[in-house]
């Protein structure tokens, strides 16, 4: 029966990668964790005080579609590492390269992308409900992972879990991953992999899907994405599609594209708000950014701007995600049981915090998410995490708004459509990958 699947597979494009009886075409790379092979299956067991561990191809791959099963220990952490690397002159051979989690704990990541020995988590699953319950406890679950040009696109039993688009590694070696010793688990753990093939010729991606997609590459859309609707608002090389704020001119000066970047320069504290708004208004939409702090600063991204409000000449008044290096800006301790720090509706809501491994430091590049729902349901989210959650024209809306800083103002965040603004607090700040796509239906609200 082996021998009928491998040929099978064989005439249909796929290639096995494991022969259903030895290791061979693999190595061990690593801690010392145990591999054996029983009844058609590659074992991997828990060692106690051995770092992670590898078993891995002996040849690499670039552009393929792999699939496999497995079965873990539901106390247990492992991964399938893809276009991984172990080379002297990095970290004394540390293998490093993306992999596909396999994570049965509450907090449900299996499917997601992380950066092995590298940048941590890239797409962490909280963004698709439906893809955190695709696994399955106890059971075996089937993988696959679409590696195609700088797309990377991950399934657990037939659900898309995670969409990546990336170009750090092109090529690198696939292999199975027996995590270390850590939290509830315990020497003697198992994972077990079986059926594990690859297709590397004649590649068809999958259709598109639903699912959002991290793009790494900045100011560009994937095709997913275009599929999706979204479209840049910021391209990375000028400023069009963009004005002063309570302005038809373009932006002053103090606003500059270089590098794929778009700047804001500090203020010898004599000139601020030259805010700069979108060309374009906007009622419920997704919008995604990614921005750069330097120590200090503060800024902010607003949506549903309304310029009749008279702000003295100072910056634009709309409903505002804020921006900001909580640590050494004085905003992040004023206003009330912390809403105006990193990631809040600013004076309003504070946002939750991120575990330190999540959060960036200054002078990194964080990404940043607001989604307005038809039904004015409004979510913020910060590297991956969703961080504000409330309801726009809501009587607890209109309550907080009586006792902020916008009472003055009144209808202050309930109008229909409004621009997109960028900040100009005085500090430098950048923003890059501004994109928008509207929400014409009535989306399921993420996690």
């Amino acid at each position: 029966m082996l021998f009928y699947s491998l040929v099978f597979a064989e005439k249909d494009g796929w290639t096995p990668l494991f022969d259903g009886k030895t290791l061979n075409g693999w190595n061990q790379k690593g801690g010392q964790a145990k591999y054996r092979v029983e009844n058609g299956e590659i074992i991997g067991t828990t060692v106690a005080n051995t770092p992670n561990s590898f078993l891995c191809t002996n040849k690499e791959y670039g552009d393929f579609i792999l699939e496999l099963q497995l079965l873990v220990d539901d106390k247990m952490n492992s991964g399938i590492q893809f276009r991984s690397l172990s080379r002297p002159d990095y970290q004394e051979g540390r293998v490093h390269g993306y992999q596909m989690e396999v994570d049965p704990s509450q907090r449900a990541w299996s499917g997601g992308i992380y950066d092995e020995g590298r940048r941590d988590w890239l797409y962490i699953p909280n963004l698709n409900p439906a893809g955190k319950r695709a696994f399955r406890h106890n059971d075996w679950n089937t993988y696959r992972i679409e590696a195609i040009g700088n797309s990377l696109r991950t399934w657990v039993n037939g659900v898309p879990v995670t969409h990546l688009i990336d170009d750090m590694t092109a090529k690198g070696f696939i292999a199975l991953q027996v995590h270390s010793i850590y939290g509830q688990m315990t020497e003697g753990m198992e994972v077990r992999w079986r059926k594990i093939r690859i297709k590397t010729k004649d590649l068809v991606p999958s259709p598109f899907d639903h699912i959002a997609v991290v793009n790494l590459l900045p100011n560009h859309l994937s095709e997913q994405e275009k599929a999706q609707g979204y479209q840049l608002l910021f391209n990375g090389k000028d400023l069009q599609g963009w004005r002063g704020v309570h302005s038809t001119d373009k932006p002053g000066k103090r606003w500059a594209v270089a590098d794929g970047m778009l700047t804001v320069s500090p203020s010898d504290g004599s000139e601020t708000g030259n805010d700069i708004v979108t060309t374009e208004n906007y009622g419920a939409f997704e919008l995604v950014f990614e921005f750069k702090l330097t120590e200090g600063a503060n800024s902010g991204v607003k949506y549903f701007v309304n310029e009749d409000f008279d702000a003295g000449g100072k910056s634009g008044i709309g409903l505002e995600y804020q921006v900001l290096d909580d640590e050494r800006h004085p905003d992040a301790k004023q206003g009330v049981v912390g809403n105006r720090t990193l990631g809040s509706l600013y004076d309003l809501i504070p946002s939750e915090k991120l575990e330190q491994r999540f959060q960036r430091k200054i002078g990194e590049w964080n990404l940043g998410r607001v989604v307005v729902y038809p039904n004015n349901l409004v979510q913020h989210w910060l590297n991956g995490f969703k961080v504000v959650e409330y309801e726009r024209k809501s009587n607890i809306f209109k309550a907080l708004v009586a006792r902020s800083k916008y009472q003055v103002w009144e209808g202050f965040g309930v109008n229909d459509t409004g621009p997109i603004l960028l900040q100009d607090h005085g500090d430098r700040v950048s923003y890059r990958s501004v994109k928008i796509r509207p929400l014409m239906a009535n989306p399921m609200p993420c996690e």
